[in-house]
């Protein structure tokens, strides 16, 4: 169930596609259920509904159903909107309802939901929970026998009902044939006017009592506000950085780690400095190093690779044992081959990087191809851009550019050439050879004396030094 507006939260996007570790939250619910074996999944949407279902579309392709729920009636008017999705299902099919704004809900709870629902002679089962603080959640309420006999709505409780602990998580396994005809028979009288899926319990007293089974309130817990969203965020990062460090990852200081969900695969013996940042679709081999404040997002990094402190990395791929950093900016395009060196303030983007090239210091290398063992000298800049156009810049094997250097693309420096500093150079430079562009230095013996002599006397105030 995806379909509500989240006033609360106070934003013009869905509630549901409010990021939580860098994915969607309705995406990890989707991902929950799949990964506990769910062969078909519905997505009941309404607000945005257009935009959420790409979103939806774009992560699962067509594993996810949408369903219009077109005006909010309530939580049982969103299942009804989804039966036409389920209507070549047979009866005894059963039935897993999830709420889209509660991302931390496991695979093995569903599966356990499930599990229970098939037992149960009454054909359902859901979770309930104890929350850490007053929630305006349904309370279950129980016969004299501890059956579960109904679920009474917040709103619609009196004080006795509203002091039971025991309280509705939102999560439901039911057999489809069940559904189906309790659905037809839902009533809008409460105090929210609203067709209440909660009521579905009464009817399964009737067959014997709904089966709950308790989870962790952490487990469960929605996300109604900005307030919600942090904690959870706070939970869910938590959960994958413990999973990782199980895994073979160092963290040294895991409360500052920030690892999105869809980060993966981490090799053996990665270590992860403080404030670091892996996002998106990240993947990192054994034995790399990410050190203080680096922020790598959708990149490829390769085993033995250093990326020193404060560093960004994104949409690039870092081969074995490079090194770059600190403060080095690969922009998306960047393909940095094994044992090459980025370092101070190196800036990349749409460039190849061969083995063993090296750009130490202060460079921009834009639409570019960098030769095998090529060295580039400090502030070296590939003019790849002429206002209207990118073009490329080619650094053969071997080749030598100088520091202060302007390579004005398109331009070609051949293997093993040298390109002297200070050169701007704007044609090809053939194998071997060596280009220069520099004005002729011109020695002026004596001036600097006469300069100042000079200087001193023009500023000199009138009476100043005179006794």
């Amino acid at each position: 169930m995806a379909a509500g507006l989240g006033t609360r939260m106070k934003s013009d996007m869905a509630k549901v596609l409010h990021r939580v570790a860098g994915r969607p939250m309705v995406h990890w619910v989707v991902g929950a259920a799949k990964s506990a074996g769910a062969t078909k999944v519905v997505a009941i949407l309404g607000h945005q509904y257009e935009i959420v279902r790409q979103s939806l579309e774009r992560a699962f392709g067509s594993d996810v159903v949408a369903a219009l729920q077109p005006e909010q009636r309530g939580t049982g008017h969103a299942v009804q909107c989804a039966l036409p999705a389920v209507a070549d299902e047979p009866d005894d099919r059963i039935i897993v309802i999830l709420t889209g704004d509660a991302p931390l809900l496991p695979a093995e709870r569903i599966t356990a939901l499930v599990d229970a629902c098939a037992k149960s002679d009454s054909g359902m089962a859901l979770l309930s929970t104890v929350p850490d603080r007053e929630m305006p959640y349904g309370r279950l309420v129980r016969d004299e026998r501890g059956v579960l006999a109904r679920i009474v709505e917040y709103p619609d409780a009196t004080p006795e009902q509203r002091a039971i602990k025991d309280t509705n998580a939102g999560f439901y396994a039911l057999r489809l044939g069940h559904l189906r005809k309790n659905l037809k028979e839902l009533r809008a009288d409460n105090a929210k006017g609203e067709l209440y899926l909660t009521d579905l319990v009464a009817h399964a007293y009737a067959r014997g009592g709904a089966i709950a089974i308790d989870v962790p309130f952490a487990e469960t817990t929605g996300i109604n506000d900005r307030v919600d969203l942090a904690q959870v965020e706070a939970a869910a990062r938590k959960r994958i950085n413990e999973n990782w460090m199980r895994a073979g990852v160092t963290m040294i200081d895991p409360a500052s780690t920030y690892i999105d969900a869809d980060v993966g695969p981490l090799g053996r013996d990665v270590i992860l400095g403080a404030n670091v940042a892996l996002r998106g679709k990240t993947t990192l081999g054994d034995k790399v190093r990410i050190d203080h404040g680096a922020v790598l997002t959708d990149a490829t990094v390769a085993a033995e690779t250093l990326v020193k402190p404060y560093s960004v990395i994104s949409e690039a791929a870092l081969g074995e044992r490079v090194e770059v950093g600190p403060f080095t900016h690969c922009r998306p395009g960047t393909r940095i081959d094994e044992d090459a060196r980025l370092g101070n303030f190196v800036e990349t983007k749409q460039t190849h990087v061969m083995a063993g090239a090296k750009a130490n210091h202060l460079s921009y290398l834009g639409d570019a191809s960098i030769g095998q063992k090529a060295n580039i000298g400090a502030g070296t800049i590939t003019c790849n851009y002429d206002g209207f156009q990118k073009h490329r810049t080619t650094i053969e094997a071997g080749a030598f550019i100088g520091s202060d250097s302007q390579l004005v693309a398109p331009v070609t420096v051949g293997r093993d050439a040298y390109v002297g500093s200070g050169t701007t150079v704007t044609r090809d430079v053939p194998r071997g050879a060596l280009a220069l562009s520099r004005v002729k230095q011109v020695v002026r013996e004596g001036w600097a004396a006469q300069f100042r002599e000079a200087n001193g006397k023009r500023n000199k105030k009138p009476g100043e030094g005179e006794h």
